[in-house]
């Protein structure tokens, strides 16, 4: 598939927001199944430390 412009490249036949739409949604996914495991486990380990500093306290 060529294009003439990068108007038309961003049109996509009149396809342009499905797609864009598309492609941003897939982005946001991808960055989610990144992000969300580390802060779960930053928060997992930070409580650790919390409840075994109280446990030391004892």
């Amino acid at each position: 598939m060529s294009f003439a412009s990068f108007s038309e490249f961003l049109a996509m036949g009149h396809h342009g927001l499905y797609v864009w739409t598309a492609y941003g949604i897939s982005l946001a996914v991808l960055a989610l199944n990144v992000a969300l495991p580390l802060l779960s486990r930053r928060r997992y380990l930070q409580e650790e430390a919390r409840r075994l500093r109280r446990e030391s306290q004892k």
